[in-house]
């Protein structure tokens, strides 16, 4: 694998209670150290984003799962990167804002809405979440880039 590549974003998603899907937005104010401004899972940590391949999410949808971008709860929904072989600490640049991969998968909580609506909750599996290490507006047509 080379260490680094582009990818696109399908879509960025909020909302403003944990535990359920994400709306799509046309662009994401990300604050560097607390993650998407007006999202539930903003905050100081290692989880300030998530991020879902749509790959992922039209291999359920081809075993018949209804969900869509924002469907499992991730912030930012891309096309074009395995995310979850990045190594922890690889770097993302979307537009001027840059992350940094600092979990992959995760403990799906008791009660998940998710899991309970769709059966299935494929971010223990194949999430990836981030902090935000320099802040910005991202939108749908910025451009994106990994680099570890």
């Amino acid at each position: 694998m080379s260490n680094e590549g582009a990818f696109t974003i399908v879509s960025l998603n909020l909302s403003e209670k944990k535990g359920i899907a994400k709306k799509p937005t046309l662009s994401l104010i990300l604050v560097e150290g607390m993650g998407a401004e007006g999202d539930a899972h903003a905050g100081p940590g290692d989880r300030q984003l998530s991020l879902l391949a749509a790959e992922d999410i039209e291999a359920l949808q081809a075993k018949g799962l209804e969900a869509g971008p924002g469907g499992f709860a991730e912030n930012i929904t891309t096309r074009g990167v395995d995310l979850p072989t990045l190594p922890l600490g690889t770097r993302i640049e979307i537009g001027s804002a840059v992350l940094e991969i600092s979990q992959i998968g995760k403990d799906c909580h008791e009660g998940c809405e998710i899991r309970r609506r769709t059966g299935d909750c494929v971010m223990p599996r194949r999430g990836v979440f981030a902090r935000v290490l320099a802040g910005g507006r991202i939108c749908l047509e910025d451009r994106c880039r990994y680099r570890f």
